[in-house]
Order: structure tokens, then sequence, then C-alpha cells
């Protein structure tokens, strides 16, 4: 059995002291059931630590994630972020390839890969995501566009790096417009992606990988969506700013 996973990306909303009254708020409504689900909340980069923080003292096990990475060490890359940076303020898992990223900062699969293959060779869990613009899904050739989309952001990875990973599917016409994939739907296209992940690094590991929804998940359709069987979660956006519907989220997961 893979274990649920529920990822908050905060995307670029709340303060320094907005961030810690949110993750207060899901801390408190933590308690040993959420063992059962790894939660992640993926705040603005100047607010990763004042969220780690806040779990750290109230001792939950709860996972921060970054919402993006440079894939070098240090150097001259005026406002990036690198991972050992991260890593030193404890962040564990983090976001790549997030469709904004890649409409919005001309991000291509190459740097995607490369930001894969350094958060696994630090031990940082990436949150790898894929999907499909509207374009593509009404001239019906997304599987495709998909599949070779995993291709290229897994690319020289070992099936045991491999294993170490998380996929999100993020229908992009889906993000953001209060539309959302009909579970049949977002089954599809998981189910296509586990069947990729097993072409490139066997069965095993991937019937091992997680695969999370990206598209507008809330309360109103996530048991829908968690009950397919290739669907393992969220990565939750505008659900994930009130404390109260993100934990509805993870809630959900336990039922």
């Amino acid at each position: 059995m893979r274990k649920p996973m529920m990822a908050g990306n905060w995307k670029m909303n709340k303060t320094w002291a907005e961030s810690v009254v949110l993750a207060q708020g899901i801390s408190n409504r933590c308690d040993d059931a959420w063992d059962a689900v790894d939660v992640v909340l993926c705040p603005p980069a100047c607010n990763l630590k004042a969220v780690h923080t806040v779990l750290e003292f109230d001792r939950r096990d709860i996972h921060v994630g970054a919402q993006n990475c440079h894939w070098e060490e240090g150097g001259a890359f005026t406002g990036e972020i690198s991972i050992p940076m991260l890593e030193d303020i404890g962040v564990d898992h983090c976001i790549v390839g997030h469709s904004e990223r890649r409409e919005y900062f001309s991000e291509t699969d190459e740097m995607v890969n490369r930001k894969v293959m350094a958060l696994v060779n630090h031990g940082i869990t990436p949150i790898v995501c894929v999907g499909e613009s509207l374009a593509v899904r009404d001239a019906g050739t997304y599987l495709e566009f998909i599949v070779n989309e995993l291709r290229a952001d897994f690319a020289g990875l070992e099936p045991e790096e491999a294993a170490k990973c998380v996929v999100a599917y993020e229908p992009i016409w889906a993000i953001g417009t209060g539309r959302t994939a009909t579970p049949e739907q977002a089954q599809e296209v998981c189910s296509a992606i586990r069947a990729a992940l097993s072409d490139l690094f066997g069965e095993e590991v991937a019937s091992g990988m997680r695969v999370l929804y990206g598209g507008s998940m809330k309360p109103a359709n996530v048991e829908g969506l968690m009950a397919q069987s290739d669907i393992d979660g969220g990565l939750i956006g505008g659900a994930a700013l009130s404390a109260d519907s993100f934990a509805e989220l993870v809630e959900a997961c336990l039922k």
C-alpha cells in the first residue's frame, strides 16, 4: 500500500506572519491519525524557516517543502536558492517542473531533470509535475505528451533513485480555473503515468511510487479523486491556503 500524500503549494501567497498563522492552524488540526498521511507544506522561500520552526516547536510530523530550487551547489545565480541552503533549514521535499514555472519562467524538461537529479543526490524528495494544456487535451494527444514529459524529466535516473520521487499530474487547464478533471479523467492519466514509470524503472518501482493529482482538488471533490486506484493524494493550491480546508483534504485520506 502506498502512503497517501497531501502537499500544499502556497505559491506566492502569505507574508511571514500569515505563514506562521496558517502553519499553526494546520498544526493545531493535526493529531496522531495524520501519521498515516505524508503532509507537506510548501510556503514561499522566505517563509520556509518560519513554517519549519512552528512545526518543530509543536513536534508535528509534517514535512516542509520548497516550491523551486537550483541544481548547482552555489555560484553566481542571483535570486536562486541552492539545495544545500534548503537542507540547512529543514526542507525535505521540493516541487519541480510546476506548470507555472514552465510557462512563466521558461523552465525546460532539461532544467527539471537536472533539479530532480540534484535533489535525489541530496536526499530531498522531488515532487515532479507533469501535465497538459487545454490545446493538447483538445487535440487528443495528452497521454503521449505527458509520457514524453515524464521520460525527459526522469532521464538518467536509476530505478532506486526514481523510487524516491513523487509525480504530480497537473491538468493545466484545471489550475486556478475552477475546472477539475473528473475522477475518471484523472485516473486515466495517472494510470498512464504509472505504466510509463513501469516501462522506465520496472513494475516494482512504479507500483511503489506515489502519483498525486494537482488540478483544483478541494473538499468537494477529494473523495471521488482519492477513490481512484492510481491517485495517491494531491498537490493542493487554493485549498491549501486555509487550515480548515487543507485539514479536510488530509482527513479525507484517512477514510
